[in-house]
């Protein structure tokens, strides 16, 4: 999986800062997808939620088009540039605590679906 993070001097300031990740959905696979993301990326949030590790985080749906080819948009707030800085290692640990991610069936997620790109926002307000 590519992922190109953009980064713009955002910093240790206490604007919020989001990680918005656009995915499409393969091959018409959105029950695999779905389940992907409900069972095991929403899983890891709400646990980084009780932890204080993130601020907040949305799975929203979108309409697919020629120009958007993409489905969902995963966004993850932060609640400023250090909890943002420390995301990696600590949803690292998250993941290897989690163990073995939850499929729906036999198809690995490259097969259901792909994160075109991902950038990464900070709150203006």
């Amino acid at each position: 999986m590519a992922v190109c993070m953009l980064t713009f001097g955002y910093g240790q300031n206490n604007s919020k800062i989001s990680t918005i990740d656009f995915v499409q959905v393969v091959d018409n696979n959105k029950e695999e997808t779905l389940f992907y993301y409900e069972n095991n990326w929403k899983v890891l949030r709400d646990v980084a939620l009780e932890k204080n590790y993130i601020h907040s985080y949305q799975l929203l749906e979108t309409q697919l088009t020629e120009k958007e080819p993409f489905q969902l948009m995963l966004i993850t707030t932060y609640i400023n540039g250090e909890q943002h800085e420390q995301a990696e290692e600590r949803f690292g640990k998250l993941i290897a605590q989690q163990g073995q991610i939850s499929l729906m069936n036999e198809k690995k997620p490259d097969e259901f679906r792909k994160v075109l790109f991902s950038k990464l926002a900070e709150h203006l307000h």
